[in-house]
């Protein structure tokens, strides 16, 4: 049998705090990846797959995470617990347009779009790790 304990809501510092956080580790780990997957000559660069949009997207989907992971605090009991649930499904989801350009994008390819597929779970790794406590050693009260 297992007790739910609610979490305790960070104020707006540092949720903000950590927020800029998520959006810095983001677009670094995603820069370093990117940087190494192109000098290896592994894939073939294509437009998604360039510093620009890598770059804004990895900030702009840290920036909507912290945006819902702080809402959740408002809203739910257990806001790290559902953030993780929504932040799975959202990763889910994430994926479809990758596929579609190997659909609609001539340039793209199987390894493309799996490094693609790769910076955005780095991206949900690095926000619920970020903004949330999940994973951490608790501190006794």
């Amino acid at each position: 049998m297992s007790t739910v304990t609610s979490t305790a809501r960070p104020t707006r510092s540092v949720l903000a705090r950590r927020g800029l956080t998520a959006v810095v580790l983001s677009v670094v780990a995603n820069a370093l990846v990117l940087t190494l997957v192109l000098a290896s000559g592994a894939v073939q660069p294509f437009a998604p797959l360039s510093y620009p949009s890598v770059l804004f997207l990895s900030g702009a989907g840290a920036v909507g995470a912290t945006l819902v992971y702080g809402y959740l605090t408002m809203r739910v009991e257990n806001p790290d617990r559902t953030f993780l649930r929504v932040a799975l499904a959202v990763l889910v989801v994430s994926f479809l347009p990758d596929f579609g350009l190997l659909i609609g994008d001539p340039q793209a390819t199987v390894p493309g779009v799996l490094v693609l597929m790769a910076m955005h779970v780095i991206v949900a790794s690095v926000c619920v790790g970020t903004l949330t406590k999940i994973g951490r050693e608790s501190t006794p009260a």
